[in-house]
């Protein structure tokens, strides 16, 4: 399975980015899936001028982020809230590549507060839907994120690690039996 984590967050010194960093580092340990890790901040996506349907049609400029997308069998979204949901460069990254049939997605949010971002992951579940994903019912919400994880992603609040756990877990259920059935 090859599984991109997009890292949400368009702000330079992103604390949620730590979460995806830390998911990256997870994955690629402990499963022997192809693991990505895919940063907002990397893509200059402007405002929606052309949805991307294959890689061959995407302008020059985003045929990497197209080759990436199109090859992903499933997505973890990690965002902070932004205003009662998800970041909108998060959004904007999947507008340009807007119809995920059959992938499963994660959803991880994360915030400095005691929500941890449990509104974005509502919003998330909508667009999942709008992208003909498929959402794993676990999500990992991440209160009091910069008290969790260190700026290069590693865990220093391990009471926190059953909730990393139950995520990885439950969303590899999930995501290996689906894509084992798309490969069939």
């Amino acid at each position: 399975m090859n599984l991109e984590i997009i890292s949400g967050s368009p702000r330079q010194e992103s604390i949620t980015h730590r979460v995806a960093l830390h998911l990256h580092q997870l994955f690629s340990d402990t499963t022997s899936h192809q693991v990505g890790l895919m940063d907002v901040r990397d893509y200059s996506f402007g405002l929606l001028q052309k949805v991307i349907v294959s890689v061959d049609k995407a302008p020059a400029e985003y045929k990497a982020a197209a080759e990436r997308m199109f090859a992903a069998d499933a997505f973890i979204l990690v965002t902070p809230e932004y205003n009662g949901s998800y970041s909108p460069a998060l959004k904007n990254l999947f507008d340009h590549f807007p119809k995920q049939m059959h992938k499963p997605f994660g959803i991880v949010t994360a915030s400095t507060g005691a929500m941890g971002g449990m509104r974005a992951s509502q919003q998330l579940q909508l667009l999942i839907n709008a992208l003909f994903g498929i959402g794993s019912p676990y999500m990992l919400v991440t209160p009091f994120v910069d008290e969790k994880f260190d700026t290069a992603g590693n865990l220093i609040d391990g009471k926190f690690q059953s909730n990393i756990d139950t995520f990885v877990h439950e969303y590899l259920w999930l995501a290996e039996r689906i894509t084992k059935k798309e490969e069939a």
